[in-house]
């Protein structure tokens, strides 16, 4: 296997995930079936994800000096993610809360970054040599947008490769578009970005343009069980889905395909492939509680993939 070096710089949050029969309606109580504490936030799953696939990941953020700090530490030590860049903060480390339908596997989402929120460019620039190593840098929206643009504009500058993966969805100025070399949002997402309806693969394509419009050179838009559309000036390919068993939960499948399409980038994979490689990873992980712990190993992808 190649040397496969990622940069991920984003959230860590800690997950309190609650299955129940339903999501509840507004003034509702419902009475959950089980209960789970464990690591979260899209930058870190998404990092988490990069290693299990066999990249070798630096992951740049902020915690707090606490126990949910302490919880992220130790599963950076597990999967052997480079997380000099991590450093401490005196706000607290966020959270998450999750509602997970536990019929459908769909599921609600409450985040609060915390100490995230606070990752300074000083701190950013500190970790300048992880990122011009690195193959590929990704970044996310659980942050400030103006660190999200620092980031950017580093990774750029240091000749890198830059994902953005913009969710949580939310309006972004052009001079961030012209630093990302792809954006993958998901359905709603690209909906909040561009202001098109992304209800069916055309709706894809039409957001897609928008996208590229705004200087970004490739486009992925992740479509659920539909899979993903990756688009280019010149290339327009809607790519399946994988089934690897029934549907557990949804949460941490737009992390294990960003997570699995940076390190096929990194790799040298096209557009193309690297969807195919992250809709792998993104179809073991929904067949599995959580949404770190859900990210699978590479043997689990190559398998899925060889079978089809």
């Amino acid at each position: 296997m190649p040397d496969t070096r990622v940069a991920v710089m984003g959230s860590f949050v800690a997950d309190l995930a609650f299955r129940t029969p339903h999501l509840p309606a507004w003034g509702e109580t419902v009475l959950g079936s089980s209960f789970r504490l464990g690591p979260g936030g899209k930058g870190s799953n998404q990092a988490v994800a990069a290693a299990r696939l066999g990249a070798r990941v630096s992951f740049i953020s902020k915690l707090g000096n606490d126990p949910f700090g302490e919880l992220a530490r130790a599963v950076y030590d597990r999967e052997g993610i480079d997380a000099r860049f991590v450093f401490v903060s005196d706000e607290p480390t966020g959270g998450a809360s999750i509602v997970v339908d536990e019929v459908s596997g769909e599921n609600a989402i409450v985040v609060v970054p915390g100490a995230c929120f606070h990752l300074t460019n000083d701190e950013i620039d500190a970790a300048r040599e992880a990122i011009g190593a690195a193959g590929v840098f990704m970044t996310q929206l659980e942050q400030a947008i103006d660190t999200v643009e620092y980031g950017l504009r580093t990774a750029k500058s240091l000749g890198v490769a830059t994902i953005l993966n913009p969710a949580p969805g939310q309006p972004l100025a052009d001079s961030i578009y012209r630093l990302c070399d792809c954006v993958t949002p998901n359905e709603s997402e690209a909906a909040i970005l561009t202001g098109k309806t992304v209800a069916d693969l055309a709706g894809a394509v039409s957001a897609a343009e928008v996208l590229l419009a705004r200087g970004v050179p490739n486009v992925v838009i992740t479509l659920g069980a539909q899979g993903a559309l990756a688009k280019t000036a010149s290339i327009e390919e809607h790519v399946a889905a994988l089934d690897a068993g029934p549907v557990v939960e949804t949460t941490g499948a737009g992390d294990a395909f960003n997570g699995g399409f940076a390190t096929a980038l990194a790799e040298g994979a096209d557009l193309v492939e690297a969807t195919r490689f992250g809709c792998a990873v993104a179809g073991i992980s929904v067949t599995r509680h959580g949404t770190a712990p859900s990210m699978p190993q590479r043997n689990e992808v190559d398998a899925l993939r060889k079978r089809g």
